[in-house]
């Protein structure tokens, strides 16, 4: 099955960087234009310089952001900022959050992972991609010769033995810690033992791996290695591995936010007509807003209801439709005949075909303008009541189970499906595959 090896980590250097939480950044998918300006200027060193750089107007072929981004990580390198280390290492990486109003605590790996092609099944994938990412995520790739920020990947330690491992190797002082900022801070330890390092391999090498965040940054590796001289020379060459940070199914720290549609663009004549459209499929329960306690509105519809159900908001305005599907074999012929029964299932699945597609009229591949994602609750009812947006659908979260159940289907969800909380951070570590 998946072949893990440890790796010599780059990082910043204890002695040049005191605080870590003022050079760290989330990956680049979640980072907003006004965060990125935020991050640059919080510290000269911040990992967004690496990890998602700022585009110019004057930007050409031979100066862009990840010629620039190229540019810094070998100043940075030459400066004594970064630094690699000199042992092989598996890190262990404990995430610290709060997550409604309760601390948490995420324990994962990161590792170096062999990129194998999907139809192998050993590295497994639910979630579908877009080109445009892939690309972004590539030219990066090219440019630094670099994972910047790891691929988060889910195993099952069903006896705990992994978990029990990274527990004993965690009691000692670890190499790297971040103070609180908005809720999070980090540990960070380096596993140089050779023989804990060779028995954690040897456990993880009985399973396979699901990615459960990272697919761009995985498919954009896969093409990085059928592009390596490398690669093709030899099998342990760096370009044939890719880093992840690994994390148990069942571990509680493993958080999970269902990524909310918002819908503009839509046309008057459509949106009027939506509720008579949905009723034929769609029993309907129309309840008044509560901007007080919104959150509790949702959560109690999600938790009492079972079958695929979902809820609108903004048509008609200040209320929320409370959708419940009648008749799931109906809307299964909907869909395209390619896809699992688990797929046709899923409440994510119903809404993009059926609500989004039929209902609509829009294209769901992620890259038209009128169609946006939120795991924010708060900040999907701001953007429908302020008018940036027509409407919204909010979704229960999918379930860990869910997830494992689509990929050994060998099937994928729609993009955007699923929201793993927090998201690894990019700049604890960072591997190069040169």
């Amino acid at each position: 099955m998946a072949e893990i090896r440890p790796f010599k980590g780059t990082h910043y250097s204890k002695s040049k960087i005191q605080d870590y939480s003022a050079v760290i950044c989330p990956p680049h998918d979640v980072i907003s234009p006004q965060q990125q300006q935020a991050l640059y200027q919080t510290s000269e060193y911040n990992f967004v310089r690496l990890e998602y750089g700022q585009e110019t107007p004057q930007d050409t072929p031979k100066d862009n952001r990840y010629t620039r981004s190229a540019a810094t990580l070998e100043q940075w390198l030459k400066k004594g900022i970064l630094e690699t280390d000199r042992s092989p290492s598996i890190y262990i990486h404990d995430h610290y959050f709060t997550l409604d109003g309760r601390d948490n605590k995420r324990r994962s790996m990161i590792v170096r992972v062999r990129l194998e092609e999907w139809d192998k099944k050993i590295i497994r994938h639910h979630e579908s991609t877009l080109a445009v990412t892939k690309s972004d995520r590539l030219s990066l790739l090219q440019a630094l010769h670099a994972n910047t920020s790891p691929i988060l990947a889910l195993f099952e330690d069903r006896l705990q033995q992994i978990y029990g491992q990274l527990a004993r190797s965690a009691q000692r002082l670890p190499i790297i810690t971040s103070r609180r900022v908005n809720g999070e801070n980090h540990n960070l330890w380096a596993i140089i033992d050779t023989g804990v390092i060779n028995q954690l391999c040897k456990s993880l090498a009985e399973l396979p791996l699901y990615i459960a965040d990272g697919h761009h940054r995985y498919e954009s590796a896969l093409s990085y290695k059928a592009g390596s001289k490398d690669a093709a020379k030899s099998k342990d060459a760096a370009a044939n591995f890719v880093m992840m940070e690994l994390v148990d199914f069942g571990q509680v720290g493993l958080k999970i936010l269902a990524p909310h549609r918002l819908v503009k663009g839509i046309a008057r004549e459509t949106l009027d007509a939506l509720t008579a459209r949905l009723e034929a499929f769609f029993d309907i329960e129309i309840a008044p807003l509560s901007t007080t306690d919104v959150k509790k509105q949702v959560d109690d519809f999600f938790a009492g209801t079972e079958g695929v159900r979902f809820i609108l908001f903004g048509q008609p305005a200040g209320s929320l439709l409370k959708l419940k599907l009648r008749d799931l074999s109906a809307a299964s012929q909907m869909m395209p005949g390619a896809h699992s029964e688990v797929y046709k299932k899923l409440d994510v699945s119903v809404l993009d075909h059926l609500l989004l597609e039929k209902a609509l009229g829009m294209t769901t591949d992620g890259d038209k303008t009128g169609l946006a994602y939120s795991h924010d609750l708060p900040d999907v009812v701001n953007r429908v009541t302020s008018g940036e947006y027509q409407l919204a659908v909010l979704l229960s979260p999918v379930s860990p189970g869910t997830i494992k159940a689509i990929a050994d289907a060998g099937d994928k969800m729609p993009p955007k499906s699923t929201y793993f909380y927090p998201k690894a951070t990019s700049g604890l570590v960072f591997n190069r595959v040169v």
